[in-house]
This record gives structure tokens, sequence and C-alpha cells, in this order.
């Protein structure tokens, strides 16, 4: 960057993976983008009916600083309902979309220089939202073999005095991963030992294909030092709406409304009346999108298994991505998603756009429907560094 009146912290800056997808989807007429996590289903027409109705009643004005009342207690009413999880309302907060929830929370919690660990392959944002907080990211790297679970022993070697906090994603954007019970518990157990905050960035609840998620701050003693991140944008296909919601201690979520009135200064006020909707109605809207990703996210893992130099976990633990094993090409992430690309048509992420543990993948979202993933594997399988196995 050449203009002199950038800030310095910004002249050096680079996109994410996901920067230049949009305008590469435009090259071709036949291009089938899997490159960014934005469903291709609209939000359910109930939820947009009863929004509409609420603006046309006058829903239209500034909310309370930490969001709808009404919406705060449906939400409250959502983690009794479901987990057995009291909430009192004054440690939920209401914010305009997830990736707002994880810079407030980051900005409520980082002091200049505390390092923040992020499970790794990580959401490619938490980077730059860390130091936007001035503070240092530190890429906690979980690998394919252990079922991308976080080591505990990996953990301490990276903690250390200037150590403040670890991020924490599951279902996992990128890897598709679900921390086990088991391995949060050990998770906890670290984080107590050295006193750390955990952020549970639980975006993708919904789809948790094994078993019923389990949110972190269920666990016991986990709840004082757990901050939760939520967001309506995948588990009800509402990414345009730009709604999510911070859970954590009063003192924080007291910190947290301080720092937005300077940064949006409330959440809009027609998508949290949407989210009221979205909660209050979700078992007659949420089954059909789940076994819709469902069915995808299986179909998509048999083709992956089914080609050469390509693999994936089987079955599919949870989100609706797919991290595929592309070392045996012998090719780099960039190259291989280069290749897709100008051979196939096709947009994928490379991996490495994840965190440095992520070079030999590439991520795919399944945002698009069977039919349509059926004709880009046929695709992929008559590429050269690819081809159909051998039956």
């Amino acid at each position: 960057m050449g203009n002199r009146f950038i800030a310095k912290r910004y002249r050096d800056s680079v996109r994410t993976a996901m920067g230049d997808t949009d305008s590469k989807s435009r090259l071709y007429d036949d291009v089938i983008n899997f490159s960014l996590g934005d469903p291709d289903l609209i939000t359910d027409d109930y939820i947009i009916e009863n929004a509409f109705l609420d603006a046309k009643a006058g829903h239209t004005k500034y909310t309370d600083f930490r969001g709808d009342k009404e919406l705060i207690d449906e939400i409250c009413r959502f983690y009794d309902e479901e987990y057995d999880i009291k909430l009192p309302d004054n440690e939920v907060f209401i914010s305009a979309s997830g990736c707002i929830a994880m810079y407030l929370v980051l900005e409520a919690i980082i002091d200049d220089g505390d390092e923040v660990l992020m499970q790794a392959p990580y959401f490619t944002p938490y980077e730059q939202q860390i130091k936007l907080a001035r503070g240092v990211p530190v890429e906690l790297p979980t690998y394919e073999e252990d079922d991308f679970q976080i080591d505990t022993k990996t953990l301490e070697k990276h903690i250390n005095d200037k150590t403040k906090a670890i991020i924490v994603n599951s279902p996992s954007n990128p890897t598709g991963s679900v921390l086990t019970i088991e391995n949060m518990e050990e998770i906890l157990k670290t984080a107590i030992e050295h006193d750390l905050v955990i952020i549970s960035d639980e975006i993708y609840t919904a789809y948790s294909f094994e078993r019923k998620f389990v949110p972190f701050l269920s666990l016991e003693g986990a709840k004082e030092r757990t901050i939760t991140i939520n967001s309506f944008s995948k588990n009800f296909i509402m990414t345009g709406w730009r709604i999510g919601n911070i859970i954590a201690e009063e003192e924080i979520i007291e910190t947290i409304q301080k720092i937005n009135e300077n940064v949006v200064f409330t959440a809009p006020s027609v998508s949290q009346r949407a989210a009221i909707h979205a909660l209050r109605n979700r078992r007659n809207i949420q089954p059909k999108i789940i076994e819709e990703y469902r069915e995808r996210m299986f179909y998509a893992a048999k083709r992956v298994n089914g080609i050469k130099n390509m693999h994936v976990i089987y079955p599919p633990k949870g989100s609706f991505y797919l991290f595929i094993n592309i070392k045996d090409t012998g090719l780099t992430s960039k190259d291989v998603t280069e290749k897709l690309f100008e051979e196939a048509h096709i947009l994928m992420i490379p991996g490495n756009g994840f965190g440095k543990c992520g070079e030999g993948y590439v991520r795919m979202a399944c945002t698009k429907d069977v039919k349509t993933m059926k004709i880009a594997f046929d695709r992929i399988e008559r590429m050269s560094i690819f081809g159909k196995k051998d039956e």
C-alpha cells in the first residue's frame, strides 16, 4: 500500500484466504463455488414474514444496549430447555454477528501483548481480530491423525506467562471436527491450572452429527472462565441478518456493552426480532436444514474418498465443511486449489489459509445441493492429478 494516510499497522496486512474468491467466481460461467460458508438456502419464510411484521409494528429503532429483552429471555429459555443451563439475563449480550462478538470479547479481555492460543486449523479472521485487540495470536496445531482433537501436551508447551486465553471452535470451521467431552475436560483442566480464559466459538451447534452438542460452559468448573460466542448465521441460515450473542460473567458482559456502544451502538433491531422467531420455532425450522446438510456432507465425503490422491475423515463429525487431505498429490494446497479452478472450474480454499498446520489440505464448503456436487466431483475425477479410485 502506498497511500501515506493508511495506518502503519495495516500497510502490510493481507486479505484472508476467502478474500479473492468472489472475483474468481465470475471468471467462468460454470464455476461451482465451494469456497465460502454462505449457505445456498435462504432464511425460513416464517422468520422473514414475522420479522417483517415486527418491523411494520415499529421494531425499527435502537434496542436496549444489551439487546432486545425478549431475545435475551428467549436465549436463556433455549439454554434451559436444550442443555438444562440456567442463565441469568445479565450474562447475555446480543451482538451484530458472531464476528463482531469475537472482536468485542477479545477487546474486553486482552491487554497489550497478551497471547491468545487459536485451535488450528482456525477460522481465518481470528488472527487479525486478536491483533486488532493488540494481542498476539499463537497457533495451537491439531492434526488429522488425532481427529483434530487438542493434545494437552501440545497445549502446555504453548502456554507461557503472557498467555491469556484459548479459542476453541467445535464443531470446527474448517475441519468439521467435534471436540470430545473428554478432550474438553482436559482443556478445561489445563485452563484452570494456568488461569486461562476459554473462548468457545459455538457457531455450528446444530450440525453435530454424532451426538447432541455439548456447550463448553456446561462442564463442571467451566462457567467462570468460559466466554461463549453464538450466531444465528449458520444454525438458522441467517448470514445476512448479522446477529449473534455472547454469554459470559456479568462484569465481562458489562465491559463488552461499553465497548459496543462505541462500535455499533446496538445490534440491528429487525434482525433481533428475526432471531426471536427463529428460536421460538426452531423445532419446526431446523430439522429439515440439518438433514439437508447432513446428506450433503456424507455424500461429499464418500465421493472424496473414492478419488485418487485425496481423502477425508469418515464419517463427517460436524459443521458443513470437509477438510480434504491432498498430500498424496505432492502439490501444495495453493497449487491444488489453482488446478481445481483452472481445470475443473471449482473453487475451494487452500488449507494453509487456516494456519500452518492446514498445509496439505483444501476446505470444501458443502453449500451446494447433491446434484451440483455430483457434477463437481465428476469433473474432479477427470483431472490428471486425481481420477477415480479402482473398484
